[in-house]
């Protein structure tokens, strides 16, 4: 028996419980362990504000160290730029639509002036270089309630992750999907992560049978991306890794909170990690991530 720790939400659900089924299918057995976290505790503090500090995965973390479960299931997009003490992630499971959706309109339906709701500072920072004419307003919540917002007669449309839609059969309340080059996903976004105690062997082999090679390979890139920009960055953050045959193309994206200055950057390598770290670089001495983050202190 393997014990899940997850978070109880509709989608973290939806995450244990597949990755139950495909061990399931191995010909083991497994249980969930619903932990809340801090920022499931936390429901009036901005996701901006929350962004980068493990606030989403601590608690699951912790249920494991703690030894109440063997397995932690996250969204990889949760997990903070560098390991946690104590815990090795194995891997991810096939990621699922990277992209950003908007459900109650199309961008190039939102009127003048129109409001958009988005708890992100990355999407709200690509579109409004986008849209330069449209407001915004934070939003926070379980997706049923994030999606209801774009029911409310002054709000023309709410930003989520596509692939949490899909995940949760309400695909059709998507308006539209923004191509990544459009809008640049946050790193790890459509990926489900897993992790296990370190040292954990019997747990770890059991995750490897059901993890996914590529997307892996991409979130590895992403997060090594993020973690060379430093743990603590809060300004506008995107990234998205593909694989290309033996090789792996990044792009990275750091932008000011308003939207007015954006620099992304694609380059292509075989080993992930350094890949993100060489984009990264770039971003920050090339390109003028530096200044940016300067500024922003």
């Amino acid at each position: 028996m393997l014990r899940i720790a997850t978070r109880g939400s509709p989608l973290a659900l939806w995450q244990a419980r597949t990755v139950a089924a495909l061990l399931v299918e191995t010909g083991l057995t497994a249980d969930l362990v619903v932990v809340q976290t801090e920022g499931d505790l936390d429901q009036d503090s901005p996701i901006s504000a929350l962004s980068g500090r493990g606030v989403f995965v601590k608690g699951v973390q912790a249920a494991v160290l703690g030894g109440s479960a063997d397995i932690a299931v996250h969204s990889a997009k949760d997990l903070t730029s560098g390991p946690t003490p104590g815990m090795f992630l194995v891997g991810c499971l096939p990621r699922g639509d990277v992209r950003d959706a908007l459900v109650g309109s199309t961008l190039a339906d939102v009127p003048v002036g129109g409001l958009v709701a988005s708890g992100s500072a990355r999407r709200i920072a690509q579109l409004a270089r986008l849209r330069p004419d449209i407001r915004f307003e934070g939003v926070r919540g379980n997706m049923a309630t994030r999606i209801a917002v774009a029911a409310r007669p002054d709000v023309a449309a709410v930003v989520v992750a596509a692939a949490a839609l899909d995940r949760l059969g309400r695909s059709d309340d998507i308006a539209e999907r923004l191509a990544p080059d459009v809008m640049v996903p946050q790193v790890g976004q459509g990926a489900v992560a897993i992790e296990v105690r370190d040292g954990d062997r019997q747990a770890a082999e059991a995750i490897a049978r059901i993890t996914d090679d590529v997307t892996t390979r991409c979130v590895q890139a992403e997060r090594s991306y993020l973690a060379r920009l430093g743990g603590g960055c809060e300004l506008p953050v995107g990234g998205l890794a593909v694989v290309e045959g033996a090789n792996v193309r990044l792009t990275g994206l750091l932008s000011s909170r308003t939207g007015d200055r954006v620099i992304t950057v694609t380059s292509v390598a075989t080993d992930p990690g350094p890949l993100g770290e060489m984009v990264a670089d770039e971003v920050l001495d090339e390109h003028g991530g530096r200044e940016l983050l300067a500024a922003d202190r």
